[in-house]
């Protein structure tokens, strides 16, 4: 377990383990938070392959097929959904991420698997701070955001990058990422 002030994030792999990635992942997750100034927060992050993220979106969305990323508010959620109710508790979030989604994501969009997967870890965590990606408008701000994060990194602006400019850009081709979270999941929802 890695600590970034009090931040205590935790990366397990169920792959082939590799120490520098998983301590760009924990830095991508520690930027998140302090861009928006959370003073506490707990995140485990499990790295796995599609067969796990299948059953898991399964379990949890109702969907039979592999996503890139699934997040968990593990806060009890008990009457707090409401439109525009702001949870000022310490984040503790699981963030689910496919290494296989990310390898074939980055090969179609000619950028390493490890700029993919640290999206997806940026991506889970803004979920996890309230973040939704509902609409195409919340996602854009939300993909905005995460580029923003990721070029803070070095990494360059990975949501947006592709196989040409603007491959993922306007137009929001891709796929909407999913993932369970709090207050959405409570209610019925899915983001």
């Amino acid at each position: 377990m890695e600590e970034d002030g009090e931040y205590e994030i935790s990366v397990t792999d169920a792959s082939v383990h590799d120490a520098a990635r998983d301590a760009l992942l924990v830095k991508a997750i520690a930027a998140t938070l302090d861009r928006h100034d959370t003073r506490r927060a707990r995140i485990d992050v499990a790295v796995v392959g599609d067969a796990a993220i299948t059953r898991l979106n399964l379990a949890h969305l109702d969907c039979p097929r592999p996503t890139d990323v699934l997040s968990f508010d593990l806060r009890d959620t008990d009457g707090l959904c409401g439109q525009g109710h702001a949870d000022t508790r310490p984040i503790d979030g699981e963030i689910v991420v496919s290494v296989d989604t990310a390898v074939r994501e980055a090969r179609k969009r000619r950028h390493h698997a490890d700029a993919e997967l640290t999206l997806y870890v940026v991506h889970g965590t803004l979920h996890l701070l309230g973040y939704t990606d509902e609409d195409q408008s919340a996602a854009r701000r939300m993909h905005g955001l995460e580029d923003a994060i990721l070029a803070s990194l070095g990494l360059g602006a990975v949501f947006r990058r592709g196989n040409g400019e603007g491959d993922r850009g306007g137009s929001l081709n891709r796929p909407l990422r999913t993932g369970e979270q709090g207050c959405a999941a409570a209610c019925g929802a899915t983001a």
